[in-house]
This record gives C-alpha cells, sequence and structure tokens, in this order.
C-alpha cells in the first residue's frame, strides 16, 4: 500500500497529522517547545498558528490564543456569517482595499470581491486558505519553523508572481517571533499579517477583564463600512484612548496608527500573564470578536463568542493603495518585503 499520508509513516513528535482537505491531501500540525516547557502548534494550511501554551508563575499551562482541532473546522469556519480567521497568515493584502480596486504604475487593478463590494484580507481564496511548503525547521534553542507559499501571478488578479515566507520561533524568553519576507516578479501591493486571537485568561473565557494599553495617539476615521477616508482621529478624550491601561473592550474593529515599535501591552489579573507586542509595521488593526454562531465548536469543544479573542493585526493601512498619504504597500521588483511582530509574554 503506498504511504499518501503522513499517519500511515513513522512520525517525530513534534509532527502530527491535522486532517485530510477534501482533495485527500493531508495537513500536518508542527509543535515547538521551549525550555521553559512553552508550546507553539502550527499548521501549514494557511500557515495557522492553533495553539499557544504559556506557563504562568504557579507552573500551569494557559493555551492563550483560539483554533479548532481540525483542518476540517478550518475549512468550514470560512463560511461562516463572518469567517474569523484564527490564526492564519493574511494576504497578500490585510484589511479592505475600497471598491476591490487599485491603479498602479498607471494600470487600474480589480481584485476580487469577497466583503460586499470590497475585497477583505486577500479575497476570495487568499494565503489563509493555501498550503504552504515547511522549509526549515529547528528544535534545539529558539526552536523554529520558516513556511513558504508562491502566489502565481495575477491570483486574486494581484500582479506579480510572489514568494512569500513566514518564520515562527518561540523564543526561550517566551516570545513568539513572526518574521514575513516577501519578493515579486513585477511591481505589486503587499501587507501581510498575523490573524491569531489571543486570550490570555485562556481560550475558553472572553476577553473583557483583560487590560489593555495601545500606545498611538490617533487611529483612521472610517466610513459605515470601515474604508477608511484619509483622515485620522485623535485620541485625546476619545473612548478609544488605551495609552493608559483600561478594560478590554467588548467590541471593536479599528487602526491605530503607530510612531514607536511598542504597540501594544495586554494582561490578565487571573493568570498573571502579561502580553507586549512589537512589530515594525505603521499600525495594528485591533479586533474583538472570534464568533462562531453555535455553527462550530473550538478546540476542546470550546463555545467562541463575539468576546472570545482579541486580534492585534499589525500591518500598513487598510486600503493604503488608495491613499497616498499613508505608507506605501509597493513591493517593487528587486526589493524585498520585511515583516517583524513580536508576541511577549511575562508572569507579573
Amino acid at each position: 500500500m503506498e504511504k499518501n499520508h503522513f499517519s500511515q509513516i513513522e512520525s517525530p513528535k513534534n509532527v502530527k497529522s491535522f486532517g485530510l482537505l477534501p482533495d485527500g491531501k493531508e495537513i500536518l500540525c508542527y509543535t515547538l517547545k521551549n525550555k521553559n516547557g512553552a508550546e507553539l502548534s502550527v499548521i501549514n494550511y494557511g500557515a495557522t498558528i492553533t495553539s499557544l501554551k504559556i506557563p504562568t508563575s504557579e507552573n500551569a499551562l494557559v493555551d492563550v490564543v483560539l483554533g479548532f482541532d481540525t483542518v476540517t473546522d478550518y475549512i468550514k469556519s470560512y463560511y461562516l456569517p463572518s469567517p474569523p480567521y484564527f490564526g492564519t497568515t493574511i494576504g497578500r493584502f490585510s484589511g479592505r482595499i475600497n471598491n476591490a480596486e487599485f491603479s498602479l504604475n498607471g494600470k487600474r487593478h480589480f481584485l476580487n470581491k469577497n466583503h460586499g463590494e470590497h475585497s477583505l484580507h486577500g479575497g476570495i481564496l487568499g494565503f489563509s486558505r493555501k498550503i504552504w511548503k515547511v522549509m526549515i525547521i529547528t528544535l534545539e534553542e529558539n526552536p523554529s519553523i520558516t513556511m513558504e507559499y508562491t502566489s502565481k501571478s495575477n491570483e486574486e488578479n494581484f500582479p506579480g508572481e510572489v514568494i512569500v515566507k513566514v518564520t515562527y520561533t518561540l523564543t526561550e524568553e517566551n516570545e513568539l517571533k513572526v518574521l514575513y519576507w516577501a519578493k515579486s516578479t513585477e511591481d505589486t501591493i503587499i501587507n501581510l499579517t498575523q490573524h491569531t486571537y489571543f486570550n490570555l485568561n485562556g481560550h475558553k473565557t472572553d476577553v473583557t477583564n483583560l487590560k489593555l494599553i495601545i500606545n498611538s495617539d490617533k487611529i483612521l476615521d472610517t466610513n459605515k463600512e470601515l474604508i477608511p477616508t484619509g483622515k485620522f482621529i485623535t485620541l485625546k478624550n476619545n473612548e478609544l484612548d488605551f495609552s493608559s491601561a483600561k478594560q478590554c473592550p467588548s467590541a471593536i474593529d479599528t487602526t491605530f496608527a503607530l510612531e514607536k515599535s511598542d504597540a501594544v501591552t495586554l494582561s490578565s489579573e487571573k493568570t498573571k500573564l502579561k502580553m507586549t507586542v512589537h512589530t515594525n509595521q505603521p499600525a495594528v488593526h485591533v479586533y474583538v470578536g472570534g464568533n462562531c454562531f453555535n455553527q462550530l465548536k473550538g478546540k476542546e469543544s470550546a463555545d467562541y463568542h463575539s468576546k472570545s479573542g482579541i486580534c492585534f493585526e499589525t500591518q500598513n493601512f487598510p486600503d493604503a493603495p488608495n491613499h497616498n498619504s499613508f505608507p506605501s504597500a509597493v513591493l517593487k521588483v528587486g526589493e524585498e518585503y520585511h515583516h517583524q511582530t513580536t508576541f511577549t509574554f511575562e508572569n507579573i
């Protein structure tokens, strides 16, 4: 019998089957562990983080991210009323692009529409729904995994063939480091992000008792469809001013402009865990959600709802290709795209 599936082959301890795609291809789950006992699990479907277990001061392991137990549930989640994109790599362009179109080098490009009249998170079949190739795994000190995906020219109507790599590193200091790299065969646009939903109380609870700091003094102004107008709103005396610690909001879907690399601090009085987010990106889009509408169970049979987790989507501004005043989202031939974000966990 031909061994088509990983489960039929003698497997290393850090790799297991995560289920089959409709075409029979097997998706694998890779687990990294550091000397402190922290554990990161990633699948090659969407370069998706499925689990992140952090040790508390009481030597308990808390899974601080939302996810599913099988690839079948990840696939089904894209047919929910509002797909959650749990833990995935978003591309080619995270966030919204107005009317799913933009101009580049004098040519108008019309993208696939998957969010009303707009493009959201890379289109109908973005990077989050692709099979990524595992390139390198290191299991020694600071274990890491590097995955690669080649996006063909005109995929979702984006110009240029783009090679994308992501490296997840679990350091001995309990940091999750995310590094994105990309290059293109022709001028294109790119805006990658990691779409993990965090909950420092554990993935089965809600985020409203967490404390949040966002180091930003302005947010993007948007219309009722959350498309940027090109203007900014200062946060002084604004309810979205999180410059000092406040309770996590029960609902938010907002882009915060960043002036410094230290973007966010999230903390839990229950587990005594603190997470800080550092990035080289110009913005962080903050979103509370995770609702599975009682149609799908989360991992460990969790019932995810609209306040289950909070995302910190470090990225360029949404709709950047349509605003000259925003940081450029153009990746030119011969240039390289570099995105670095670090999630640091500490006991408090």
